[in-house]
């Protein structure tokens, strides 16, 4: 397994994480657990901001869920755009989005907003949303700030359990890995770009700078 948008643990798929027992191994990207980091980082970015767009589907529905109490803990209201029908109409979702809403977009995780990740980036700079994504395949795609794990990395991790099984080693002997570094990308082209300064204590702490 690769769980992204949810806990193997708690939903009873394994015994426990370092023995996970029956057939069920592979990497949890802790992507629900992270929710609430992302939102604090936006917060810290642009002290501003009192209200932004999250867009989602039925994949990070647990992700989705997550951003929601962590914004309501930090006082940060949030419009919800869920997607149901592909393609997925961006546009279209802005319409339903009140004005005051529009000034940042935390997007979530899923096979689709994975792969729409370089319109999502253009999206965020025309309308001038200061976004936040999951990894950092999103800042490279345009999106202003990502935090969370290796994306590649982890899934490269994933191949490496199927070689292992497929060679022998049963799923319970494996213990279940989790990511041990999480980057924070900056991308300064997309700030340039936006006309917004960012402070340098942020940039400091950033695990990568697109320039």
């Amino acid at each position: 397994m690769v769980a992204i948008d949810y806990d193997p643990l708690d939903r009873g798929y394994v015994e426990s994480l370092a023995h996970p027992g029956g057939n069920v191994t592979g990497v949890f990207l802790q992507q629900i657990e992270l929710a609430e980091k992302r939102v604090q980082v936006l917060l810290e970015a642009f002290p501003d901001i009192r209200a932004a767009t999250g867009f989602w589907d039925a994949v990070s529905t647990d992700q989705w869920k997550a951003t929601q109490l962590a914004a309501q803990k930090l006082g940060l209201k949030l419009a919800s755009i869920e997607f149901r029908k592909q393609p997925y109409d961006y546009e279209r979702a802005l319409a339903q989005v009140p004005p005051d809403h529009r000034d940042a977009l935390i997007v979530m995780t899923s096979p689709t907003l994975v792969s729409d990740r370089s319109q999502l980036g253009d999206f965020a700079i025309k309308h001038r949303m200061r976004s936040i994504g999951v990894a950092r395949e999103y800042a490279d795609a345009g999106c202003l700030l990502t935090y969370g794990a290796n994306l590649a990395e982890m899934y490269a991790r994933a191949a490496d359990y199927i070689d292992r099984i497929a060679k022998g080693t049963l799923p319970a002997d494996l213990p279940i890995e989790q990511p041990t570094k999480f980057e924070l990308v900056v991308n300064l082209k997309t700030a340039k770009t936006l006309g917004i300064g960012l402070s340098p204590m942020l940039i400091a702490r950033a695990d990568e700078v697109i320039e």
